[in-house]
């Protein structure tokens, strides 16, 4: 069974300036980046994009600089979640208006809504939108798990086509692939459980590492996805230090670090963020000169 939604997306970093405004032509920078490097598509203002420290206004305008430096060489599908329904829908017709291809919406945090409630809340975001729905189900940070059954009764949904999986349960994405309906995309949202998730029967994965690599990454994916488990592995444990290094301290703090290293964005960020610690600077550089991707 296959969807339509295979492959890498990277979940792109808002590159900000000093003064904390946006940094546009830091961000055009970043998108032709991964379009180079082969990514399937890009996801803005989602975890990684520190989208809920974005005004409103200032997430349609990353989604619309995105999807015009990406053209129709890659699906942008905008991060618009919350935990109020009429404001996800709200900010996702935004996303919709500024050129989105697909919308990635989180399980509503802090309300702890029940799956009946999650399950509504989804059904009343697809309903008012004319372009798909990606259900995106990360319980480390929204306190709920979105259940591998309430996922399948919304795959159900024609609007709905795809779940990023970040729940670190592969007993819980085998359910899902299991018995999904035919079409309905499978994506992993842990770029070390990707490989694994492929090999089950899963499609891809909206990727970390991929800001800064994703040539390897989305060969990694490719490999997989084409049963080249070999090449696959080979790519996993080249990448697994990246991939885990990316998570020495709350994302996006990490990787906005590397690629402040890398040159490709200034290491600006918006409270209560702040930028990496410094004892753990060196661990990054370490990962990143080890990969060739800097200097010692």
């Amino acid at each position: 069974m296959s969807s339509a939604w295979q492959g890498t997306y990277t979940a792109l970093v808002t590159p900000f300036a000093k003064d904390g405004s946006l940094d546009e032509d830091r961000l055009r920078g970043l998108v032709d980046f991964q379009i180079e490097g082969k990514v399937e598509g890009i996801v803005p203002c989602g975890t990684t994009g520190e989208g809920a420290t974005l005004e409103p206004e200032e997430q349609a305008r990353v989604v619309k600089i995105v999807k015009e430096e990406a053209g129709d060489r890659g699906r942008v599908i905008a991060g618009a979640g919350g935990n109020s329904t009429r404001a996800v829908i709200e900010l996702a017709k935004r996303h919709r208006d500024a050129g989105a291809d697909a919308i990635l919406s989180v399980v509503p945090y802090y309300n702890k809504p029940s799956q009946e409630g999650m399950l509504r809340h989804f059904e009343a975001v697809a309903d008012a939108l004319d372009v798909p729905v990606v259900l995106y189900n990360v319980p480390g940070r929204t306190s709920a798990n979105l259940q591998a059954e309430t996922t399948l009764r919304l795959a159900a949904h024609d609007g709905i086509v795809a779940v990023k999986e970040a729940s670190g349960n592969l007993v819980q994405v085998a359910a899902i692939l299991k018995d999904r309906p035919d079409g309905f995309g499978v994506l992993s949202g842990e770029d070390n459980l990707t490989l694994p998730l492929v090999a089950l029967g899963g499609d891809g994965v909206i990727s970390v590492v991929s800001n800064e690599t994703p040539v390897w990454m989305s060969e990694m994916v490719r490999a997989a996805l084409a049963g080249d488990l070999e090449r696959a592995r080979e790519l996993h444990f080249r990448l697994l230090d990246l991939m885990n290094v990316n998570f020495c301290e709350t994302n996006p703090q990490p990787v906005k670090a590397a690629l402040a290293m890398m040159g490709l964005i200034d290491e600006n960020l918006r409270l209560p963020l702040v930028p990496l610690s410094e004892p753990l600077r060196p661990r990054v550089r370490g990962v990143l000169a080890a990969l060739g991707m800097v200097e010692a």
